[in-house]
């Protein structure tokens, strides 16, 4: 009886363990969580792209790059360090942004210079690339008028020569900017492919403050020709002071601010031969003794033309017209016209409007039996129809 107890309880003991074992085979239990969140970190692995290196904005290897242009690196997790040099070994200014995930030069690059630029992450990954910029066939520079710092009247024009024809017009002006002090309306106006002008649709306002920039540097303009330097120059509008010459009574009226400051007898081109052009000029150079010489403007010495120094002469327009002293004229200021087309006066009074005028003050010619001075003179850009400027609706003289 002892016996038979004895194998009872021990097989209840192993029917309880095998009973327990098939229960924790069955159960959901931990086992088989550990096995999903193991199967989740292997996915994840597998799905997570690594950062791509930094990349520069130029492709390696480029010829012809434009060196205006800044050259950029970025990089998604941050850039370590970044180091640009030309070919003699010398580094290019550049800076970060704040997180330093982008580089960027911050200077111009030179015409025909080989570049190296070496990129690393914060993750170790390291870019090398070179490149080379272009070689001009031709390079244009822009002569930009009035003088900086200068004090100009109220019909001063923004002046603008290059030395190589611009083919493309539109382009040029997107590289000049005008800026004022007090939003003036203003156009560009060609006077031929190497001149443009930019004026106000009206007189400056006196006291108007401009500031002119020219971003020529690197810039294409066309095939194989590229800008030479950028320019920059600011000037002062000052007091309006306008000059009439009425050709009806032969008078020259100076006025300041709209009221009579002085008047005096001239005496203008000869009638019928050389009449001096009515519209609208601008006061140009100054010069306190000049040599007049007609074959500067194709009239021979043989065919009527001279050779004559004289005093106080004020340029008014491109084409040889001037105030100036004309002592042998005496006897016909306020009465006849006798000139070239200058406008005559006596040295006192030749002397005295010199002084008072500037640059850039507007002198109206009127009832003359000349024609209107022309646009095309590079003082007479007011006698131009505000609609014929760059982009209006009139005809083009140029474009």
């Amino acid at each position: 009886m002892l016996h038979l107890r004895a194998v009872r309880r021990c097989t209840a003991v192993l029917t309880a363990l095998a009973a327990g074992a098939m229960i924790s085979a069955c159960s959901p239990g931990d086992g088989s969580s550990r096995l999903e969140q193991v199967a989740e970190t292997d996915q994840a692995a597998e799905t997570t792209p690594a950062a791509k290196p930094p990349k520069v904005s130029v492709s390696n290897n480029a010829t012809d790059v434009e060196p205006g242009q800044p050259v950029k690196v970025l990089s998604e997790v941050g850039l370590a360090s970044v180091k640009m040099t030309n070919e003699a070994g010398k580094e290019v200014e550049a800076e970060f942004n704040d997180d330093k995930t982008e580089w960027s030069t911050a200077e111009p690059l030179g015409y025909g210079r080989e570049y190296t630029i070496e990129a690393r992450d914060v993750e170790g990954q390291k870019v090398v690339s070179s490149f080379t910029t272009v070689s001009p066939a031709v390079t244009v520079n822009a002569y930009v008028g009035p003088l900086d710092g200068s004090t100009v009247g109220v019909a001063q024009a923004v002046t603008i020569r290059f030395d190589s024809p611009i083919q493309d017009t539109k382009k040029m002006e997107k590289l000049i900017s005008v800026e004022t002090s007090n939003d003036t309306e203003g156009g560009f106006f060609w006077l031929d492919p190497y001149e443009v002008r930019w004026r106000p649709k009206e007189y400056w306002e006196p006291g108007t403050e401009v500031t002119v920039k020219v971003d020529l540097y690197g810039r294409k303009l066309a095939e194989g020709v590229y800008g030479s330097d950028d320019t920059e120059i600011s000037f002062t509008i000052g007091d309006k002071v306008e000059t009439v010459v009425d050709n009806y009574d032969k008078m020259l009226r100076v006025y300041a601010n709209d009221e009579l400051v002085k008047e005096f007898p001239i005496s203008l081109g000869t009638d019928g031969s050389y009449d001096t052009p009515n519209g609208t000029y601008v006061v140009g150079d100054e010069h306190p003794s000049l040599v007049m010489d007609s074959r500067t403007y194709g009239l021979a010495l043989d065919a009527g033309g001279y050779v004559t120094p004289v005093d106080y002469a004020t340029q008014l327009s491109y084409s040889g017209i001037y105030v100036h002293s004309a002592p042998w004229a005496l006897w016909a200021l306020g009465s006849q016209n006798q000139s070239h087309g200058c406008i005559n006066a006596s040295y006192e009074n030749a002397k005295w409007f010199q002084e008072y005028v500037k640059r850039g003050d507007p002198v109206v010619v009127k009832n003359t039996g000349g024609s209107t001075l022309t646009p095309y003179d590079g003082l007479g850009y007011w006698n131009l129809d505000w609609e014929q400027r760059s982009g209006g609706s009139g005809e083009q003289l140029y474009s």
